[in-house]
C-alpha cells in the first residue's frame, strides 16, 4: 500500500488544498534541515532509514558515462532544488543523480505569484516560476559549505539567463555563472528552453546558442560534461540544427525535454486557483501531457546520431513503463519531477525494481544494453 498516494496526497491536494509553491518550499526547508544536521545521531538515523526504505542497489542499473559513475539511471530534474539547499540528501531518496537549478548569474525573485498550479485530471503541473533563485554566487557558497564533491551521486547544475540580461549579452551571463560554479557541478546544463523568461527560447537558435557554447567551452578547462536542454515544441529541423551544434561544440549531449507551451488534449477545464482555463494561463506544462512528445524527440535524436550522443530523457515519467519507454527510445538517463510529486517518495525504488524486471524479461545484463533497444529492433525488422 502506498501511504503517500492513498492518504498523504489526498489530504494535501484535496482536503487542505495546500498551495503548490508553499508546499514545495516547506518540503525543501525540511530536506535542507535534514541535510545540514545529517551527522547528528538522531538525524542520521532518519537518513539511514530513508536510504534503507527508498534505495535499491544493483550492478545491472549502473553506468559509467562521460567520466561519471551513475549508480542507477533515475535522476531528479532541475527545478525542484533551485538553490542546492538539499544537494547532499538526494541520494537518500534513491536517485542515481540530481540536477540543481535553474540558477542564474544574478539573483532574481521570478514571476509574480501565483505561478505554480496542479492539473490533477491531467497528472500535470503548470508553472511560470521565471527562474526564481538566489543567484550563482549564493549557490557556490552553499555547495562549498556542504562539500558537494563528496556526494555519492553525480550532482549537475542547470544554468539559465538572468531576466535583466539582454539576449545579446546572454553568453557572458551564462559564462559568469559557470565561472562561479564550475568547481562544484559534475556536469552542467545550458537551459535555453524555459518558456517563462521572455525571449529565452530564441537562444535555441543556432547563432545565439553557438556563442554561448563557445564561451563555456573556452572556460571549461576541467572538461566538465555540458548538456543543452531543449523544448518539446521545436520543429524537427531546429532540433537537427541543435544536434549539429552540440556535435561541433564537443558537448556531452542533450536533455530532452523541458516543459511544453502546448495545451492540446488537456482534460482540465479550469484551474481552481484562478478560475481560468489552462489556455488562458501563461507557463509551461509538465507531467503526463508532455510524455509522448518528449519520447518522440528522444527517439529522433537517437536516430539522427546513430545512438552516439548521450540523451537525458525527461517528461511525463510516472512508472517503470514510462522510464523503459524513454530508455529504449534512446535515453541514457531519465529524470523526474512532476511524477515524483504525484507518486511520492517510493516512486524511484518502484521504477528501479520495474526496470530490473524489464531487463530480465528481455534477457539483458545491464541497463546500458536497453538504451535505444526499441529503435534497434524496429531497424532490424
Amino acid at each position: 500500500m502506498n501511504i503517500y498516494q492513498s492518504l498523504v496526497r489526498p489530504i494535501l491536494f484535496n482536503l487542505l488544498k495546500a498551495d503548490p509553491e508553499q508546499l514545495h518550499s516547506s518540503t525543501l526547508s525540511s530536506l535542507s534541515w535534514l541535510e545540514q544536521n545529517r551527522h547528528i545521531a538522531g538525524v542520521s538515523s532518519i537518513a539511514r532509514h530513508l536510504e534503507k526504505t527508498l534505495c535499491i542497489s544493483d550492478q545491472k542499473l549502473e553506468q559509467n558515462l562521460f567520466g561519471l559513475h551513475f549508480p542507477n539511471p533515475m535522476g531528479l530534474a532541475a527545478g525542484f532544488d533551485k538553490d542546492g539547499v538539499a544537494a547532499a540528501i538526494w541520494s537518500h531518496f534513491g536517485f542515481g543523480f540530481a540536477e540543481l537549478g535553474t540558477v542564474t548569474y544574478l539573483a532574481q525573485p521570478g514571476n509574480p505569484k501565483p505561478r505554480l498550479f496542479r492539473l490533477p485530471l491531467d497528472y500535470a503541473a503548470l508553472n511560470r516560476m521565471g527562474f526564481n533563485n538566489r543567484g550563482a554566487e549564493a549557490m557556490a557558497t552553499r555547495l562549498k559549505s556542504v562539500s558537494i564533491n563528496s556526494s555519492s551521486i553525480p550532482i549537475g547544475i542547470n544554468l539559465g539567463k538572468s531576466k535583466v540580461t539582454p539576449l545579446a549579452d546572454a553568453a557572458d551571463d551564462y559564462l559568469n555563472s559557470f565561472r562561479l560554479l564550475k568547481d562544484y557541478g559534475k556536469y552542467f546544463v545550458v537551459n535555453v528552453s524555459s518558456p517563462n523568461t521572455p525571449g529565452l527560447r530564441k537562444l535555441q537558435d543556432a547563432s545565439f546558442l553557438a556563442s554561448i557554447l563557445t564561451a563555456l567551452q573556452a572556460e571549461n578547462s576541467l572538461r566538465k560534461p555540458i548538456f543543452v536542454k531543449i523544448a518539446p515544441d521545436l520543429e524537427w529541423e531546429a532540433i537537427a540544427d541543435i544536434i549539429s551544434l552540440v556535435q561541433q561544440s564537443g558537448l556531452a549531449g542533450i536533455i530532452a525535454t523541458n516543459t511544453t507551451i502546448s495545451r492540446e488534449g488537456l482534460k482540465t477545464q479550469a484551474i481552481e486557483r484562478t478560475g481560468n482555463s489552462p489556455q488562458q494561463e501563461a507557463g509551461g506544462i509538465s507531467g503526463a501531457p508532455v510524455r509522448d512528445r518528449s519520447t518522440e524527440v528522444i527517439r529522433y535524436i537517437y536516430q539522427q546520431t546513430g545512438g552516439k550522443m548521450p540523451i537525458i530523457g525527461v517528461g511525463g515519467v510516472f512508472n517503470a513503463e514510462d522510464a523503459w519507454e524513454k530508455i529504449t527510445a534512446g535515453a541514457t538517463l531519465v529524470q523526474v519531477y512532476t511524477g515524483w510529486i504525484y507518486q511520492g517518495p517510493m516512486m524511484i525504488r518502484q521504477i528501479l525494481e520495474g526496470l530490473l524486471v524489464k531487463l530480465e524479461q528481455n534477457k539483458l545484463n545491464s541497463i546500458s544494453e536497453a538504451v535505444g533497444l526499441q529503435v534497434k529492433q524496429q531497424k532490424s525488422i
